[in-house]
């Protein structure tokens, strides 16, 4: 199985050939969301504060963001640390743009709309229009179609995919068992109708924004006993997740950044990611075509407290749809991950074209 691994840094922007993009095909909706976001642009100058996002298409639902202030931190954990694990070294400073990072992770009443479209869809996600659902359409707009619905979206969740936990599809609770295609497609879908451009965290920026100043286990200290403070865990989340924002934030004002929904970054996963940064490298980011396996940070209401520090590395594999009963198996889902969520960042400079569709596009990628 061919694969494609490649630092690099977003800012500054680096622009690469059209033959290097995933999916080009689908090119032209990126271009004309990029369009749109240059134009609020010139509407409104960006500045650096907290600030609450409209989602017009989730019934006016709301997400509200954190300002993270641009700084250098140290990657991963100290070998000394008795909870050290091996692909947390070596320890690199790292440099972080501003951005903004969702205070919450992102809840079922913002995701669901995505989810359940409303509109014929390949299993790839483009619009059905020839009733063949193995095909896929290119993006053009047709009669009665916006250009949110040319953004590739999930086909209908074949089972209930809030796994009877919580309140169903509640706006309390966070949205699981969604893929990393699934995550960056929504990011996408977001940004069309906001006109701020949104994607999911780098893996540096993730622990640079849950760390808020700290070099400690965790954002509070290196104290466990005080984790379920902050955090919904093995120890006291009953075996399902929690609603979100209950515990105690972070320095930030971040919630949940420990516990609660383990959050998908933008990144590919290799155990000897940290060796090939080198020290004061640009919030560097390691990018694949293929689906497995990708990065998920901070730990979840069914780990244990040393899978919820702020240097902890998850992964994802194919092992989270095992259960899935379609062949080939969904794009969209996650049926084994009942844990597995995300949340939004918002940089404050906006990238490149090339840029913007590939975090929007990576993957999904050969099959397994």
């Amino acid at each position: 199985m061919k694969r494609f691994f490649l630092f690099i840094p977003l800012f500054p922007c680096l622009t690469l050939g059209a033959e290097e993009l995933p999916n080009p095909n689908l090119l032209p909706t990126t271009k004309a969301i990029r369009e749109i976001i240059l134009a609020k642009q010139k509407d409104e100058k960006a500045k650096l504060e907290a600030y609450t996002q409209t989602i017009p298409l989730a019934e006016g639902s709301k997400i509200d963001l954190i300002p993270i202030p641009a700084g250098k931190f140290k990657i991963g954990s100290n070998p000394a640390s008795p909870n050290h694990k091996p692909d947390e070294a070596p320890q690199k400073e790292i440099a972080i743009p501003s951005f903004w990072m969702a205070k919450l992770e992102t809840t079922w009443d913002i995701y669901r709309p995505f989810m359940e479209n409303g509109k014929a869809r390949n299993k790839d996600g483009t619009l059905n229009r020839d009733a063949d659902m193995t095909t896929s359409e290119a993006p053009d707009l047709k009669d009665g179609e916006t250009l949110i619905d040319t953004v590739t979206q999930p086909t209908p969740p074949y089972i209930p995919m809030h796994f009877s936990m919580g309140d169903g599809y509640s706006k309390d609770y966070p949205a699981v068992g969604i893929t990393f295609h699934a995550a960056n497609k929504f990011c996408e879908w977001l940004s069309g109708q906001t006109g701020h451009f949104y994607r999911l965290p780098t893996e540096a920026e993730w622990e640079y924004a849950c760390r808020a100043g700290t070099t400690t286990d965790y954002s509070f200290g290196d104290d466990v006993s005080k984790l379920g403070e902050y955090a919904w865990f093995a120890d006291n989340s009953e075996f399902q997740y929690q609603k979100v924002g209950t515990k105690k934030p972070n320095p930030w004002g971040l919630y949940d950044m420990h516990g609660n929904a383990a959050e998908l970054t933008l990144d590919h996963y290799a155990a000897d990611t940290y060796g090939k940064i080198k020290d004061g490298a640009m919030n560097p980011w390691l990018s694949g075509q293929n689906r497995y396996p990708t990065i998920h940070r901070g730990g979840h209401w069914d780990a244990d407290a040393k899978a919820l520090r702020s240097a902890a590395r998850g992964q994802t594999s194919a092992e989270l749809k095992s259960l899935d009963p379609q062949i080939p198996k969904s794009l969209w889902y996650f049926t084994n991950a009942s844990w597995l969520g995300f949340r939004v960042v918002r940089p404050l400079e906006l990238p490149t074209l090339e840029e913007m569709h590939k975090a929007w596009n990576q993957g999904p990628g050969p099959t397994e």
